[in-house]
């Protein structure tokens, strides 16, 4: 239904790297086609739809052990961006936490606080391991459980439950 209601338009496909082997084989079908049914029916529709995919998982390395299919990879790999992860590019968090607080701050009505310097050098130098993902649950839980409008250092501590060392740079 996503793809026939994308028609003319791009369908993003998150998490490629995690899809049962049937579905890979639905899906290269459809891409080499662009022929679809509708569940329960005997019709075929064709649609035209620009696919992005994205997937944090290493696909060479699931071709080689077959949970990927190869020839999925080569129409799916048209053009390939590589986005490192964000312990590599920590001068994107300030601005994916601004981000964050106005999307929350807009969808639940909410004051938006101000984080000290000492509190975004420390979130700036956390691994996030889970990513932006990560980031943007920590800044909701952020939102949910601060204390007033000024979020500081030891907030953050508090929030994550571990002692950091934060360097006095500032961000």
């Amino acid at each position: 239904g996503r793809f026939e209601q994308a028609n003319g338009g791009t369908v993003f496909l998150d998490e490629i790297g995690e899809r049962a082997p049937g579905l890979q084989a639905k899906l290269l079908r459809f891409l080499e086609s662009g022929e679809l049914q509708r569940v329960g029916s005997t019709e075929t529709t064709t649609v035209k739809v620009r696919v992005i995919a994205a997937t944090n998982r290493d696909i060479e390395e699931q071709i080689e052990s077959r949970q990927f299919r190869m020839d999925l990879f080569y129409r799916l790999n048209t053009f390939t961006i590589h986005v490192p992860p964000l312990r590599e590019r920590t001068e994107d968090i300030p601005l994916l936490i601004e981000h964050f607080l106005n999307h929350f701050v807009d969808e639940y009505g909410w004051v938006k606080p101000q984080i000290t310097p000492a509190a975004m050098n420390a979130l700036k130098g956390l691994y996030w391991p889970g990513n932006v993902r990560q980031l943007q649950n920590f800044i909701n839980k952020l939102l949910l459980l601060r204390r007033d409008d000024v979020v500081d250092l030891d907030e953050i501590k508090t929030l994550l439950g571990i002692d950091l060392e934060v360097p006095e740079t500032p961000f």
